[in-house]
């Protein structure tokens, strides 16, 4: 996948929803009523708010290009995002925001099964609408707290496919067994939520017919060199030296090169930047496996190199 360069949107903020308990969907138009960029199931916006610049999943009908909508829960451990969205931002404001870009893009398939968790609906709830309108048959699983802090369940239950709603306070765990059953060549698994269920899905899915898309960095085991190298930033003409604590993202920025940015735990792609020359040390959580050994791009916020020099388009 090429680095982004997605068009910076300036957007308005039309309607705010309550779609369950501490969940609220914003719609957004162009400010003079144009249709926006086009998108696929899986996309998300980079948006900026109160400061901040944090990446939400659209959630509407790609088909209707003159809006957008976006679900966003009021998480209690928020680093800032979703509190101004719930507490602050109304309609009628104006955001900017950057994309849409896609790094959990709906494969072909003949046969697809789809995990939520929690707020993980929404980049699924676009995929199972594009199953459908592709007439392949697909399994939905949501699984949530409580079935009132599950968003958009009526819009599940107008979906055609085999669509089950989940509360834990309820039914306890997903049943991952039977979820799964019958996984194998020809299916593809999409599964988003927290990671406790992202890591069951993975440790039970067959490989290479997952993709998942993270709301956080898992916790892993410092691997690769993390000893000190030079990068080229083509563009700027400038050279820095990434040091054994510090991430080529912060180096580049400390010299003063611009780079736009948002989780640095390698799991937005905001920062993905193409490189020249060189081979990256890949460490996120975005790019696929494919995307890694192709070398085109990086995650600068966590990855660093494996062989230089390393010269990256900055």
């Amino acid at each position: 996948m090429d680095a982004p360069s997605e068009p910076r949107l300036e957007l308005l903020v039309r309607t705010m929803t309550l779609e369950a308990d501490g969940v609220l969907s914003v719609g957004l138009v162009h400010p003079d009523g144009k249709p926006l960029p086009a998108w696929e199931p899986g996309a998300h916006l980079d948006l900026e708010i109160g400061g901040l610049t944090r990446q939400y999943s659209l959630c509407g009908d790609p088909h209707d290009l003159s809006g957008y909508r976006i679900g966003v829960l009021d998480e209690p451990s928020s680093r800032g995002g979703s509190r101004y969205v719930h507490t602050r931002l109304r309609p009628g404001q104006r955001v900017t925001a950057t994309g849409p870009r896609n790094h959990f893009a709906l494969d072909g398939a003949e046969r697809y099964v789809f995990i939520a968790g929690g707020i993980g609906i929404t980049p699924i709830l676009p995929m199972a609408r594009e199953a459908e309108r592709r007439s392949v048959p697909y399994t939905l699983v949501h699984g949530g707290r409580t079935r009132a802090s599950m968003a958009f369940g009526a819009e599940l239950a107008a979906l055609g496919g085999d669509v089950l709603r989940h509360p834990q306070d309820e039914l306890g765990h997903i049943d991952l067994a039977a979820a799964l059953d019958g996984v194998g060549p020809g299916t593809l698994v999409y599964c988003c939520g927290p990671e406790p269920l992202l890591a069951a899905v993975e440790a039970a899915c067959p490989a290479g017919l997952l993709r998942v898309e993270r709301f956080a960095a898992p916790a892993v085991e410092p691997s690769g060199d993390d000893t000190a190298f030079d990068v080229e930033c083509r563009a700027s003409g400038v050279t820095v030296t990434v040091g054994g604590g510090t991430s080529v993202l912060a180096a580049v920025e400390a010299a003063g090169v611009p780079v736009g940015s948002s989780c640095r735990d390698g799991i937005c792609g905001t920062c993905e930047t193409r490189v020249l020359q060189g081979t990256p040390d890949h460490r996120d959580f975005v790019l696929s496996d494919t995307e890694h050994a192709s070398n085109a791009t990086m995650m600068i916020c966590v990855s660093r190199c494996a062989s230089g020099p390393l010269v990256l388009d900055l």
